[in-house]
């Protein structure tokens, strides 16, 4: 058995290794650490995503996935089938239509956020 650190995300990791076949060498005597290892800075949180708008029809996602990119902002009009946005599910980019006409009034996520089957992606007055 050998002992190896290993560090995953900024968190350090000792682990004993095996070797299978070959000579085995004795493990080496434990070396003493000078500190472990800093922990990593807290991600910064995202801004507050835009709550779906009242009243104003909801554009959604129709399967869980990353959002790739938003095509549209709010105030700009839309018809029914303009592209709203991107969503990339199991590796394929999948594009996400207005069902109706209006102006944009919210936008519910930004480029890299997750979503689930039926989250408000944008809100059309």
């Amino acid at each position: 058995m050998r002992k190896f650190n290993i560090s995953v995300n900024g968190k350090s990791y000792e682990v004993d290794v095996e070797e299978v076949g070959g000579v085995s060498t004795p493990a080496p005597a434990p070396v003493q650490t000078a500190a472990p290892a800093p922990k990593a800075a807290p991600a910064p949180k995202a801004a507050p995503k835009a709550a779906p708008v009242a009243g104003a029809k909801q554009v959604t996602a129709p399967m869980p996935g990353t959002i790739v990119s938003v095509k549209v902002n709010v105030g700009d009009k839309v018809e029914a089938g303009t592209l709203v946005a991107v969503l990339e599910a199991m590796k394929m980019e999948n594009e996400i239509f207005a069902g109706v006409d209006g102006t944009v009034a919210g936008i519910s996520v930004s480029a890299g956020d997750s979503v689930n089957s039926g989250d408000v992606i944008v809100s059309v007055n």
